[in-house]
C-alpha cells in the first residue's frame, strides 16, 4: 500500500511540524547521529571502492559506492533522525502548509547542520585511527590512500577551475538534493518497511553513483582524507566544496522539491493555522 501524492506532501508537512518544534538539545542529538549515519555510509564507500577503477573500471566503481552509500539515509528515515539536507524540504513544507513559521526552518537549520558536523566529523577520526591506519599509527593502509585521493578529488578540481569550479559545485549540490528529498517522499509514501527501504535506495544510488554533492557527507570524506594528509587545508575544503555545495543543496530541496510539490498539490491537502 501506497499513499498518494497529495498525501505525501501533506505528510511531509507533518513531519516537518513535528521536525520544526524540537528543541536545540534534542536537535544535536538527532544530528549527531544523522551525521554519523551518513558518514558511515561515506566509509563503507571508500573502503568497497578501492581498487575497483583499476580492475572493474570506473562505471563500475561508481555503481558500487552508490549501492552502498544508501545505509546512511535508510538509518535516518527509520529512526527519526535529523539530516540538514531532508530538513531544507520537509521544515518549508510545514510552513507552505500554514504548520510552522520561518523562524523554526531557520533556528532548524543552524542546530542541524552543527550536529551533523560533528558526526561526520566523529566518525572521521574513528575511520582514522581504525580502519584508514596501521594500529592508529601515521602509517596509512590502502583504504587510507584512497580515503585522501577522495578528499582531494572533491576539493582541488574546483579550485583549479576557479569560479567554473564553485558553480560546478553549486549544481552538483542541487542536484544530489533534489534526488535525496525524492528519496524522502518516496519513503513517506510507503507504509512499509520494505517500501521505504526501496523508495530510498534508489534515489540515493543514483546521486551517489552520478558523482553529485552531499554537503554532510563531505564534512565526512574530506575531514577524513585532511586528517590523513591530504593535500587540502580546512580552508579549501570550506571555500571550494562546503559552501556551494551547501547552497546547492538548500536550492535542490527547498526549491526543486519542496516548493515545487508543495505548489503541485496545493489545492489538495488542507492547511492548520502555524503553532
Amino acid at each position: 500500500m501506497a499513499n498518494k501524492p497529495a498525501e505525501i506532501v501533506q505528510l511531509a508537512g507533518d513531519a516537518g511540524k513535528y521536525k520544526g518544534n524540537l528543541g536545540a538539545p534534542n536537535f544535536l542529538v538527532r544530528s549527531f547521529m544523522a551525521g554519523l549515519f551518513i558518514a558511515v555510509g561515506g566509509a563503507l564507500c571508500t573502503i568497497c571502492s578501492t581498487g575497483l577503477e583499476n580492475t572493474m573500471g570506473p562505471g563500475f566503481r561508481a555503481l558500487v559506492t552508490g549501492a552502498v552509500f544508501p545505509v546512511g539515509l535508510i538509518a535516518i528515515v527509520l529512526t527519526g533522525m535529523s539530516l540538514f539536507t531532508g530538513d531544507t524540504m520537509l521544515i518549508p513544507m510545514a510552513v507552505f502548509q500554514k504548520k510552522s513559521t520561518w523562524g523554526k526552518v531557520y533556528n532548524a537549520w543552524f542546530w542541524v547542520y552543527i550536529g551533523n558536523f560533528i558526526g561526520s566529523l566523529f566518525w572521521a577520526y574513528l575511520m582514522v585511527v581504525g580502519p584508514f591506519s596501521v594500529g592508529g599509527s601515521p602509517e596509512v593502509t590502502i583504504f587510507g590512500k584512497n580515503a585522501i585521493a577522495i578528499a582531494q578529488a572533491k576539493t582541488l578540481p574546483y579550485m583549479a577551475a576557479g569560479t567554473m569550479g564553485y558553480w560546478s559545485a553549486f549544481m552538483k549540490g542541487i542536484a544530489c538534493n533534489l534526488l535525496v528529498n525524492v528519496a524522502i517522499l518516496l519513503a513517506i509514501s510507503s507504509k512499509n518497511m520494505v517500501g521505504k527501504f526501496f523508495g530510498i535506495w534508489f534515489p540515493i544510488m543514483a546521486f551517489v553513483s552520478s558523482g553529485f554533492e552531499h554537503s554532510v557527507a563531505n564534512m565526512y570524506f574530506i575531514p577524513a582524507g585532511i586528517m590523513l594528509g591530504a593535500n587540502v587545508t580546512w580552508g579549501q575544503f570550506i571555500q571550494w566544496n562546503l559552501i556551494p555545495v551547501t547552497i546547492g543543496n538548500i536550492v535542490g530541496g527547498f526549491l526543486f522539491i519542496g516548493a515545487v510539490y508543495f505548489y503541485s498539490f496545493k489545492k489538495e491537502i488542507s492547511t492548520a493555522s502555524p503553532t
